[in-house]
This record gives C-alpha cells, sequence and structure tokens, in this order.
C-alpha cells in the first residue's frame, strides 16, 4: 500500500481515543444514542461516562414506543458478565465494542465463542430458563429465534435507519451489519505453486488449491453463505442443491478440510487458501502484524458461465424472552446500533448497517465487483427453508 492510502493498523492503533467521543446524534425519538441522568438532575451525553457503573446514572434508551429509561444500579458489576450469544473474539471486531462498552458503561460482556447455528440450539435448550440476554447471529437465523418463540420486542434506538427489509415490523429482529462470501488465499503461495488468483468457484477445483483449502460447514451462518454462493454459481437455488453437494464432494476428495479453526493455519501457510466473508480476509490482510499485508489476498467470485457467487448475508440481533439484566442488555443493543458502535465494524472491514452515513475504507473490493459477483435471496423465504437447506447439505456432502 502507498503512502497516499491510510494504514488500517495505524487507524487502529489511534481508533479509542477518536471514537470514544460519546455517541453520535441526539436523544429523543431513538435518533442518535442514549443520554444519562445523575441523580442532581444534570444530563450528559453517553460518551463522558466514566468508566465504572455509578448505581446513581440512568439512561434512556430505545426507539419510538419502546423508548424507556434503565438503571444502572441494575447492571451487572464485574466480574458478572452481560451474555449475548455469539459476541465472541476473532470475529466481526466484538472485542473492540465490548472493550467500548465496559469502559463507558462499567459492563463486562461474555466472550461467547460458538456459531450462529450453536447459539440457536443452545437458546432453544434454554427456553424455559434463559441464560443470555440477546441472540445475536445470521440474521435468517434471529428470524428462525423468534418463529421459535424465543424473543422478545426491543426497538433500539436508530432503528428507523436500518433498511426495511432487515428489521421485523413487530421489533424483535435488527440487522446490524452485512458481510459477503469472499476467498481470501496467501498470494506468495500462489506465486510459488504457478497458481493465477481466482476468479469463479471452478478455478478452486485445481488440485493445487483444493490440497489446503479451508472452509465452514452450513450450520453456522458464514458456511451456509459460502454453500448459497457455490450453489448460485453453479446455477442451483433453494429448491435444488445438488450444484454445492457435487461441489463439497469434489473439493473433499481432493483435499479440502471442513474446520472452525483456521486463521492461525493460514498465518502459517498451512492453509493457502480459505472461504468466509471479506471482512475476514480484508481484516488479516490489514490489520493482523503477523502477516505481510502483500502476502493475502481477496477474491470475488463468479461462476463460469457467468452467474453471481458471492452472498450478501445480513447479521443482526434479537432481545430473548425472559433475558436476564434487561437494561444492560437494551443499553448494549443501541450501543451497537449508534454511529460509534457501527464505525467499530468498520475498523475490520465489517460493513456496518448504517454504511450509508459513514465513509467507506479504500481497501474493500472495487465496488463494479461487487455489482458483478454480489446477490441476496428472499430471507423470508430462505428462513423458512433454511433448516431443511443445511440438512439437505449436511447429509448429501457427507459433513
Amino acid at each position: 500500500m502507498d503512502d497516499s492510502n491510510y494504514s488500517r493498523r495505524r487507524l487502529l492503533a489511534g481508533s479509542a481515543a477518536a471514537l470514544a467521543g460519546g455517541l453520535a446524534g441526539c436523544s429523543g425519538g431513538g435518533g442518535g444514542g442514549s443520554t444519562a441522568t445523575d441523580t442532581s438532575g444534570s444530563t450528559e451525553t453517553t460518551g463522558s461516562q466514566s468508566t465504572t457503573t455509578s448505581s446513581a446514572k440512568t439512561y434512556d434508551v430505545g426507539f419510538g414506543d419502546y423508548q424507556t429509561t434503565v438503571n444502572a444500579a441494575n447492571f451487572p458489576e464485574p466480574p458478572k458478565k452481560l451474555y449475548v450469544y455469539a459476541v465472541q473474539s476473532g470475529w466481526s471486531n466484538w472485542p473492540a465494542l465490548m472493550k467500548q462498552f465496559k469502559q463507558q458503561y462499567g459492563v463486562q460482556l461474555n466472550d461467547d465463542d460458538r456459531s450462529s447455528g450453536e447459539a440457536l440450539k443452545d437458546a432453544r435448550s434454554h427456553a424455559q430458563n434463559p441464560t443470555h440476554s440477546a441472540f445475536n447471529g445470521g440474521y435468517t437465523f434471529a428470524v428462525q429465534a423468534m418463529n421459535d418463540g424465543l424473543t422478545q420486542a426491543y426497538k433500539p434506538a436508530n432503528w428507523d435507519k436500518v433498511p426495511e427489509k432487515l428489521k421485523t415490523d413487530n421489533g424483535h429482529c435488527t440487522a446490524t451489519r452485512r458481510m459477503t462470501t469472499a476467498v481470501t488465499y496467501r498470494k506468495d503461495i500462489y506465486e510459488e505453486r504457478g497458481i493465477e488468483p481466482p476468479k469463479t468457484w471452478e478455478d478452486l477445483l485445481k488440485p493445487e488449491i483444493m490440497q489446503d483449502l479451508a472452509l465452514q460447514t452450513p450450520q453456522a451462518a458464514v458456511g451456509l453463505a459460502c454453500a448459497l454462493s457455490i450453489n448460485n454459481a453453479r446455477g442451483g437455488s433453494l429448491d435444488n442443491l445438488q450444484p454445492v453437494i457435487d461441489y463439497y464432494k469434489q473439493i473433499q476428495q481432493g483435499g479440502a478440510e471442513f474446520t472452525d479453526n483456521f486463521l492461525a493455519q493460514f498465518t502459517k501457510g498451512e492453509y493457502a487458501t480459505f472461504i468466509r466473508y471479506d471482512y475476514s480476509g480484508l481484516d488479516l490482510k490489514y490489520n493482523n502484524s503477523d502477516l505481510p499485508e502483500e502476502n493475502v489476498g481477496l477474491a470475488l467470485l463468479k461462476g463460469k458461465n457467468g452467474n453471481k457467487g458471492a452472498f450478501n448475508q445480513p447479521y443482526g440481533y434479537a432481545m430473548l424472552n425472559g433475558a436476564p439484566n434487561p437494561g444492560a442488555c437494551k443499553l448494549f443493543m443501541d450501543y451497537v446500533l449508534s454511529l460509534e458502535g457501527q464505525r467499530k465494524f468498520l475498523d475490520a472491514f465489517v460493513r456496518p448497517i448504517r454504511a450509508p452515513e459513514l465513509e467507506m475504507p479504500p481497501e474493500f473490493p472495487s465496488q463494479s465487483r461487487y455489482k458483478e459477483t454480489q446477490f441476496q435471496v428472499d430471507y423470508a423465504t430462505l428462513v423458512e427453508k433454511q433448516e431443511s437447506v443445511i440438512q439437505e447439505i449436511t447429509r448429501g456432502a457427507n459433513l
């Protein structure tokens, strides 16, 4: 990267100071964030709060009819934690959001290391006695949780800034960010092997690529997005999954592995290629000092016949019925949807749901490439078919 482009590594080093100035926008009407009040009756913006929770402080949260006041006296104080499914280190830059939320409100979040599918399964098993305050994960998984009767209505501040198709009118599910399926590869290893950067999903069928290719099963939202990408690129649909099943059988025969943990191995060169999201590769390329930027490549793929092959996956959250620590949960949901929280996503190249209000980093692939490769599906249909889709692919490809 030349000197005309800013370094993401340098940016992140100063991001805490730059972004700690408070939630953007105004309070009231759910427009821009919460306000805090002390017992003397004076008011201050949330960004100016001390890093320790005071029982004297209250916060106005929510949007529209869901506006309410929560009291810090009811927040979990360390070592107690706020539990939200799949808010975890190593994913979506959650550590930065967790750290800043604790500094501003004194609430420590649990590092919840599980996939969307695992989170949904756990939420179902604890439906009568919830252990977590909110579900976070693939948006369609959150809608499934709603359909299972696991969630309750809460519209966080800035709910009105979320696209209509990516939130439910009843206030149960709200998208917070979006990601696009992409292939990340070791440019240095590809050059050593004489492999050209991939442009289509067919390119990954080369033996020298399949031999150390890593990806995830469709039980995880990221794995499902990968499967849908390949299936669409090869002419399939939600009613015809044979194209991706055949593809998965072929790459397994070539040495590809389905695994959740491969980033460290990729850095060491044990895997030369992995399939995840655009953010995963960009964050690894620009925000990881263990691997030179020039050794990491990112590709958005099409099918050999021009079909689009990069599924755009929304992620979001839903408050759970019987949620422990509901006040702290509402404040956290507000924070994630604030411009400050949304910028934290963008620091790791996760496209926030409020991206139109923010300046996008130049390191993203060109918008023309996204237009050529990116697609969406009818999310209502996907929710309806999701479990059967996952089961059919899993059984058919022997995953």
